[in-house]
């Protein structure tokens, strides 16, 4: 108990008798200080005092489905310093491949008595994926904020960067330079963000069908995959669903002896870390991260705060941002 009550005045900042203070719910110690023991108690792992666990901790979690792309460690960088900006502890999960799933860190965040939940990049954009978990949260009544589009029978708030924009400014782009064969590598089928961005290719382009579209898991080898496919094919111009897509794309390209942007250009999506330095620079769609990020913690905080909660989709306009892989159509 000793133990406890010091690791929990150091995480907290007060001393130990007011630690104790609080366990035992006396009185004398602000809503400041007592909402900030309790949270290093949660964050710590320690169980609350029976009388206290139907509290919820100023905590919210995270939940990310990778930190290999650069875009989720950007945005956790925004969301993170916005939360503690607003007196909340940020709690960060991350899924990895074989790891823990979407659902266990949910369970997890709920055991924590977290105040909500923002989500990026979950299950809940794939239309074919379990969303039993994310109905546990509306039980509850959690506050919860998606970042980008989902599924639309969640009924949660979303936050999201406006994929008809984004697909009519890389298409656009790609036009202006001649190209007529225009191809996509997309995420997978139920992919609710790869869906929203054929329907504006069809839409710009005047296609028929998605006969140009290719689907790929969203890592390089995968996209090299299906970036081939379209090569093979005569497109000139390939628009992806992600940066890390777009590097598969132009391996493809070399693969196959041919040149970006000589023979093919390639178009990505996020304007993530280190797109000036691949080889050549990459032509992308920008998602504003920042604005979104703060868009998505305001929301929460709103819903926390019981200051209404807004149910409809924020949509936040791209920006093309133009480098080297992109040029003139091949003759």
């Amino acid at each position: 108990m000793t133990k406890r009550l010091a690791e929990v005045a150091k995480k907290a900042g007060v001393s130990e008798a007011t630690v104790s203070r609080v366990l035992n719910g006396r009185d004398g110690v602000s809503e400041a200080t007592r909402a900030s023991v309790l949270t290093a108690l949660d964050v710590l792992g320690y169980e609350r005092p029976t009388k206290l666990r139907g509290e919820r901790a100023r905590l919210v979690g995270l939940v990310l489905p990778e930190l290999q792309n650069p875009i989720f460690p950007a945005l956790a960088e925004v969301v993170t310093a916005s939360l503690a900006q607003r007196g909340f502890t940020p709690a960060l999960c991350a899924r990895t491949i074989g790891g823990v799933p979407e659902s266990d860190y949910v369970e997890m965040l709920l055991d924590h008595q977290v105040s909500g939940v923002i989500f990026a990049g979950g299950s809940y954009a794939l239309a074919d994926a379990s969303h039993e978990h994310y109905r546990r949260l509306t039980d509850r009544g959690l506050p919860v904020v998606l970042v980008n589009a989902g599924v639309d029978e969640l009924g949660f708030p979303r936050v999201s960067t406006d994929d008809a924009v984004a697909v009519e400014q890389a298409f656009g782009h790609l036009r202006s330079l001649g190209h007529e064969r225009v191809g996509m590598v997309l995420g997978p089928e139920g992919h609710i963000p790869s869906r929203r961005k054929v329907a504006a290719m069809i839409q710009v382009a005047g296609w028929g069908d998605d006969a140009w579209v290719e689907r790929s898991s969203f890592s390089m080898e995968g996209a090299r995959v299906a970036a081939t496919k379209l090569i093979e094919r005569g497109a000139t111009g390939i628009i992806c669903a992600s940066d890390v897509l777009a590097l598969g794309a132009i391996r493809a390209a070399r693969r196959l002896g041919r040149s970006v942007p000589g023979d093919v250009s390639v178009v990505g999506f996020d304007d993530s870390a280190f797109m000036t330095c691949t080889d050549p620079p990459l032509t992308t769609v920008r998602q504003p991260i920042e604005t979104m990020g703060q868009a998505a913690v305001d929301i929460l905080v709103s819903q926390i705060e019981e200051a209404g909660v807004l149910h409809d989709e924020l949509l936040f306009e791209p920006e093309l941002v133009v480098r080297g892989s992109t040029g003139p159509a091949p003759r």
